[in-house]
């Protein structure tokens, strides 16, 4: 199983754009500065990126066997293990003895590790090339054949959590194409690798205690939910079902929806649609809201986006300060007078060979790095609802535009002609 994450470069340019969008990049700098939030100036350099939930898995088919590196039984009388189990059996009251047994039967998996350990050489971003990845017919088709199936639940959705549908069909598609590929690492094995042997990186520590707060809330869950904790499968971050929650977002934010009064986020596309968009509201989703505005090409634009692009996915730079700059809004319908306070972040998207596209991220853009903190991934979310959506307007309007045809031809074909009335 192998995992191509989302790359990125600049990308090369004439002398005079080059020129001209340095002197622009030098103007826009200087205005942002002066006018910056102290917060904003002191940002040096681009925040990395952390996983909320999980990053989307290289399809493999739920259930095919592929080869993964483990060592079995790597747990059975480890120190920190049994330090951990003490801790669980004080706070939660489990058997000693059985979480014993539970864990000398776990494997360590050397392929979560490798897949979890940074490149030692920067991969180059490309915004384009992860687009074209998300964006693909497969996903696209299978959206619209998830959304139909599933009209009333995502429409129920977005009545109590104020989610739009393409929203929650644009993650699901991204996470797993719907529940086609949910990952075959026994969580288990994943979650115990990563939180006693996470490989040796700069914020290992932060990374570690994160997965042991997963693997405490993943035996909480099964136990309370009768689930054996050994038959469950996920990614090698330890992510499960269609919406790939880490199991602390399991029982945060995940929901029966279905009416059956157990969460089954493995087998039931309505939990996994109530729980996204729980997920979404518990995060500050804006009801009504955009997710992105779009920005003038011109080179001030540019140069006024490059400027202010420092990869905090907080919306942080008011509107009036970037349009005071020189940045102009490429979106015709939005009140600018009414939005000059809006907070918004930049977002940039570099692909190799091409210039750096940029975005304005909005407070939904922000929830939806909540979920996954990454802009490649957000905007690819927003898009392929969106695109899902337009896909499924098309064919009802196809449809219905054959229907009419139909009506008129039949209509035709049962009136008689004014000769042969005559």
């Amino acid at each position: 199983m192998t995992v191509k994450l989302a790359l990125s470069a600049r990308s090369p340019r004439t002398p005079l754009r080059l020129a001209t969008l340095t002197a622009s990049l030098s103007v826009a700098a200087c205005l942002l500065i002066a006018a910056a939030p102290a917060s904003a100036q002191k940002v040096a350099k681009k925040a990395p990126v952390q996983v909320a939930q999980s990053q989307p898995q290289q399809a493999v088919p739920q259930g095919q066997t592929f080869e993964e590196e483990i060592i079995p039984q790597r747990y059975a009388n480890n120190a920190n293990v049994d330090a951990f189990i003490s801790e669980m059996v004080a706070r939660y009251d489990f058997d000693e003895a059985s979480l014993h047994a539970l864990f000398a039967g776990v494997s360590y998996s050397a392929t979560a590790v490798k897949l979890v350990t940074p490149s030692p050489t920067p991969s180059v971003k490309n915004w384009r090339a992860y687009q074209a990845r998300f964006l693909d017919p497969v996903r696209v088709n299978a959206g619209v054949q998830f959304w139909r199936e599933n009209q009333d639940t995502l429409q129920r959705a977005a009545h109590e959590f104020g989610v739009p549908p393409e929203v929650i069909v644009g993650i699901i598609g991204v996470e797993t194409i719907y529940g086609r590929y949910m990952g075959n690492f026994r969580v288990l094995d994943a979650l115990t690798t990563l939180s006693f042997d996470y490989p040796n990186t700069a914020n290992r520590a932060d990374r570690q205690a994160t997965f042991r707060k997963n693997l405490e809330d993943y035996l909480v869950w099964t136990r309370d939910a009768q689930i054996d904790p050994t038959t469950v499968l996920g990614s090698y971050t330890g992510a499960i079902g269609i919406p790939q929650f880490l199991p602390s977002s399991i029982v945060q934010y995940a929901v029966n929806y279905d009416g059956n009064k157990r969460i089954d986020l493995r087998t039931s596309e309505a939990d996994a649609i109530g729980s996204v968009a729980n997920y979404l509201r518990q995060n500050g989703w804006e009801s009504g809201r955009p997710v992105v505005w779009r920005i003038g090409s011109d080179i001030g634009s540019l140069g006024v986006a490059q400027a202010a692009a420092n990869g905090l996915p907080e919306p942080h730079w008011p509107l009036d300060q970037l349009l005071r700059a020189g940045l102009v809004l490429n979106e015709p319908n939005v009140d600018i007078a009414a939005e000059a306070s809006t907070p918004v972040t930049v977002v940039d998207l570099p692909s190799p060979g091409r210039g750096t596209e940029f975005k304005l991220g909005l407070k939904n853009f922000y929830v939806l790095t909540r979920y996954n903190r990454s802009f490649f991934y957000a905007l690819a979310v927003y898009q392929l609802g969106q695109k899902v959506k337009a896909q499924m307007e098309a064919l009802d309007a196809a449809s219905a535009a054959k229907a009419a045809n139909n009506g008129n031809a039949v209509q035709g074909a049962a009136s008689p002609s004014n000769s042969a009335s005559q």
